[in-house]
């Protein structure tokens, strides 16, 4: 049996947690007396405890499952009494109760170990809820549901139905958050409890309430129909019981740019560019150009483009004039390229041969190959006695012989002059 945790420890515990929870990595903690009000826990320390809990729970019914099923019943129901608040099944599930990479995990239970040693021996019975033992009345990492922040004070709409129901309190169950309601769409005010914009009040009793939309544009309505509205959204107005656009563009309300024209959408107006050819427009296109851009001309009710290569000379030599949208630019005429800013001719590479890419000796190489094999063949043929082979192959040698000498003499001059 494990001893009881001595009077003050629980106190340090939650300091130590505090302080060890913040930190983002492994730190050496020096000794130090814990301050009396400890610092209140970070927002991911009551995720983390509810995770260990979930899985020491989860441990628990693993070592059941694992240790015991078929065979003799009587012994089973024996042993098991014995082993289900044992020493040697806490140590199996705290064992994996942590991942290896999970480091929040691993510190929180090396704090708070302990406070699970004494509730698996001393507090089960009174408080079957380890969850709400460790994590809420022992660490104060947590709050009970429906509460909120440091103090666990109760969310809008009490703890029994935070929100009325119809929406989240911020920082539920933790010791941080603002206790602010999220409401579901169509629903509004502190607590959830009256409709939203947009939306009126189809049904209500003392612990119900549903809110239907309205018909389209209406703000406020009594009802699903456009008769019933009360009130319209921004963009529209209240016209004989119905609302009605307004079209922004032909009141001071539409605020657009220099360049660009105002178009009307339902409820509201948008802003878009004039066409290039206008400074300044009142609609789409080339044809509604207050004025024509620089580069442009007027041409009946249109600013068109101007073509400046008409009268435009380009100074520089082998450039030509091409003409843009509302300009011009000088570029290098047919079968010429620019080349540090100058216009020069394409050199035209010329068609590669067969034997282009080899060098000089692999051609000579080749060529003695070449005779050599036409040779042998002739001398194959005049073996065989015949006298006009005999002759042929007689001059292909005399031949050969001639044009090597004379090839190599030329290459022997040629490196002579060069210095070779």
């Amino acid at each position: 049996m494990a001893p009881q945790c001595p009077r003050g420890l629980v106190s340090a515990l939650l300091w130590g947690l505090n302080l060890f929870l913040s930190l983002p990595g492994p730190v050496w903690l020096q000794p130090s007396p814990p301050p009396h009000s400890p610092p209140p826990p970070e927002p991911h320390a009551c995720h983390t405890c509810r995770a260990l809990v979930d899985s020491f729970n989860k441990g628990l019914e693993r070592t059941i499952r694992d240790n015991f099923g078929g065979g003799n019943t009587a012994w089973e129901e024996e042993k098991l009494s014995k082993y289900k608040d044992s020493e040697t099944r806490l140590v199996e599930v705290l064992e994996g109760v942590c991942s290896k990479s999970d480091f929040q995990c691993h510190r929180l239970l090396e704090l708070s170990e302990e406070l699970v040693e004494s509730w698996w021996f001393h507090k089960q019975q009174e408080a079957p809820d380890l969850s709400q033992w460790l994590c809420s009345d022992s660490l104060k990492l947590c709050c009970p549901a429906g509460t909120f922040g440091p103090s666990c004070l109760p969310c809008p709409g009490g703890t029994e139905k935070p929100c009325g129901g119809y929406g989240q309190c911020q920082g539920e169950g933790t010791r941080g958050g603002s206790g602010h309601c999220d409401c579901q769409a169509g629903y509004g005010g502190e607590a959830c409890g009256q409709c939203g914009l947009g939306y009126f009040e189809a049904e209500r009793n003392a612990s119900h309430l549903v809110c239907l939309a309205c018909f389209g544009p209406c703000a406020r309505c009594s009802g699903p129909e456009e008769s019933h509205c009360l009130q319209c959204r921004k963009g529209w107005a209240l016209h004989h019981l119905k609302c009605v656009d307004i079209d922004e563009c032909g009141t001071e309300r539409a605020s657009c740019g220099a360049d660009q024209f105002c178009v009307n959408t339902e409820g509201a107006y948008e802003c878009r560019d004039c066409a290039k050819a206008c400074l300044g427009c009142m609609g789409a296109g080339p044809g509604r150009c207050k004025k024509c851009s620089p580069g442009y001309q007027q041409v009946g009710s249109k600013c068109l483009d101007v073509d400046e290569c008409e009268t435009v000379v380009c100074p520089g030599e082998n450039e030509k004039c091409k003409n843009t949208e509302g300009a011009y630019r000088c570029v290098c005429a047919e079968g010429y390229k620019q080349v540090e800013g100058v216009c020069v001719k394409e050199q035209i590479p010329e068609s590669a041969g067969f034997f282009s890419e080899m060098t000089e000796d692999e051609l000579v190489v080749l060529q003695q190959m070449f005779f050599g094999v036409i040779i042998c063949a002739l001398a194959t043929l005049a073996a065989k006695g015949d006298l006009v082979f005999t002759a042929i192959f007689i001059g292909a040698v005399a031949a050969m012989t001639g044009y090597w000498l004379s090839e190599r003499s030329d290459r022997v001059l040629e490196g002579f002059i060069k210095g070779r």
